[in-house]
């Protein structure tokens, strides 16, 4: 039987296109390669997509206690932009530039062989 188990990671500070660039080597592959994978990067986004990861695997032992976690693969991983904060940056002859601080969502979905 093929089960899915999707897990959701809200405004996390960094950028979507930081994390798609991370997320785009580990889409389709298997979680304990692409836990490998995540390891030896060495982009603060591996980190943080390691982390929901490694949840989503914890979540997908609670809730389907009979299935092999050695056959679990990532089905789809995608990223979506989150809100933006603004910030003031004071410049010459009172004028301003704004930074925008930006966040993003990481949804993984987990599925078995």
């Amino acid at each position: 039987m093929n089960k899915e188990l999707l897990t959701k990671h809200c405004y996390v500070n960094s950028s979507a296109l930081k994390l798609r660039l991370i997320s785009n080597l580990i889409r389709g592959k298997n979680t304990l390669k692409a836990l490998e994978i995540l390891k030896y990067n060495s982009k603060k986004s591996s980190n943080l997509i390691k982390k929901v990861l490694k949840t989503a695997i914890s979540n997908f032992k609670n809730y389907n206690i009979n299935t092999n976690i050695n056959y679990l693969y990532i089905k789809k991983i995608f990223i979506n932009e989150g809100s933006r904060s603004k910030r003031i940056l004071p410049r010459a002859k009172g004028k301003i530039d704004y930074i925008l601080k930006r966040t993003s969502h990481i949804n993984i979905v987990l599925s078995d062989n």
